[in-house]
């Protein structure tokens, strides 16, 4: 039994769901469990939803209505007419929450935003489970709110490992047992729920964390991420003109690369795979005969080709103690304490012996708590509009080939990693 994943590139168009229907023809094992993002760009269309309720925008329902005919459209691609139950089931849907966005909102944002963009999810998984269905495929489709149970942790719901087995086990089980032939389990990525039966979130693109619960519970042969990219690649190619493939690449380099900003596999995916020893692939649905690259293993030899990561939109921001104290223990739990408080992920640090420089994305809100968290007791000077570029493997060459005509303003190093932050 193996578990395939599919995100929402491979599903944003008719002609894209037929192909997703074609490589479980083809390229899927008698028994396989199907992870499904919602379609395209629909989670920020159903964001857009979400801040204009907020805002008391009546142009929520337009929003929510060109997403709805959005899907509409793919539909008509896909089925012969609207007399299929389908379109119906869709409608009823979208009325749902239509009637939903009739009320005031609470005031937890989070909370709201976890019922409303669910249905991305909830409506991909109805479309592509209907469309196997009229092709012949015997696919049963299940509710990822009933089966991952998480806290109520809004926006990143965190998983209540034992519920969770219990539920997969209980509904997985007897739907492969009593199969003849093929069977597909259809269900959302993305998403749990929690004991009171309120949708949550696994935070963006947590998708691929669904795949690998489900994995881990189930015991899967092989997970197979399904990509709009041959593998896992030495660096974004909307960036790098020569990118490589990796063929293979250890759990411990798959983290490494994810801890640092590369978005091709979620963060969260790894660890319950390696705890298992699942393999994980990442292929191409452009290309599905291609081996794409294979995660697995413990080896402490890595490829020494260099892998690039880049993050835009930095600030670099330095805290000086007002009292010229050193940067030790009492003021490093203060500054640290803040950042927990704020939402805020360092993404490289550096301490001299009177000041803390941090890089960090730049979120005026969140910035803007930081600050008056450490006002008080802290000087804090800080440059914005700047690149984070991180290295894995590192060359001389590497290196010289990013930098260009840019300036450095801070810069760590070890024998496997460089992060430069650069001025452009």
């Amino acid at each position: 039994m193996d578990v395939f994943k599919f995100g929402g590139a491979s599903v944003k168009s008719a002609e894209a769901i037929q192909n997703v229907a074609f490589i479980l023809k083809n390229h899927a094992p008698d028994r396989v469990v199907v992870v499904l993002s919602a379609m395209g760009k629909t989670t920020n269309a159903l964001e857009e939803v979400v801040t204009a309720w907020y805002k008391n925008d009546p142009q929520c329902f337009d929003h929510l209505e060109k997403n709805k005919n959005f899907h509409l459209e793919i539909l008509d691609q896909l089925f012969p007419g609207r007399s299929q139950r389908v379109f119906q089931k869709v409608e009823d849907r979208f009325e749902q929450v239509k009637q939903y966005l009739s009320q005031k909102p609470s005031q937890n944002f989070d909370f709201e935003y976890d019922q409303i963009v669910s249905l991305g999810e909830f409506i991909s998984t109805l479309i592509l489970s209907e469309y196997l269905l009229w092709q012949g495929f015997d696919c049963s489709l299940l509710d990822a709110t009933k089966l991952i149970f998480t806290e109520p942790a809004w926006r990143e719901g965190k998983v209540i490992w034992a519920e969770t087995e219990k539920a997969i086990l209980h509904a997985v089980k007897p739907v492969f047992a009593e199969a003849q032939g093929k069977k597909i389990v259809l269900t959302q990525g993305f998403l749990g729920g929690t004991e009171n039966g309120f949708p949550t979130t696994l935070g963006r693109e947590g998708s691929d964390y669904t795949a690998a619960i489900f994995s881990y519970v189930l015991d899967a042969e092989e997970m197979v991420l399904w990509k709009d990219v041959p593998g896992v690649l030495n660096a974004d190619p909307k960036l790098f003109a020569d990118t490589v493939l990796l063929p293979e690449i250890s759990y411990r380099e798959a983290i490494e690369l994810t801890y640092y900003g590369a978005t091709i596999i979620h963060p969260k995916t790894i660890k319950p795979l390696q705890n298992k020893q699942i393999p994980l692939r990442v292929r191409s649905f452009l290309q599905p005969e291609g081996a794409g690259t294979l995660i697995a293993g413990q080896s402490e030899v890595e490829t020494q080709t260099p892998s690039f990561i880049v993050k835009e939109n930095q600030l670099l921001v330095s805290f000086s103690p007002k009292d010229f104290s050193f940067i030790a223990e009492q003021n490093l739990s203060e500054i640290f304490a803040a950042f927990a408080q704020s939402g805020i992920r360092i993404h490289m640090m550096q301490n001299s012996a009177i000041s803390f420089t941090a890089c960090i994305s730049q979120n005026d809100k969140k910035t803007e708590h930081l600050f008056e968290l450490l006002e008080a007791n802290f000087s804090i000077k800080y440059n914005s509009d700047l690149q984070l570029i991180t290295i894995r493997h590192w060359t001389p060459e590497a290196i010289e080939s990013v930098i260009g005509g840019k300036t450095v303003l801070s810069e760590t190093r070890n024998r496997t990693t460089v992060q430069m932050v650069l001025k452009k």
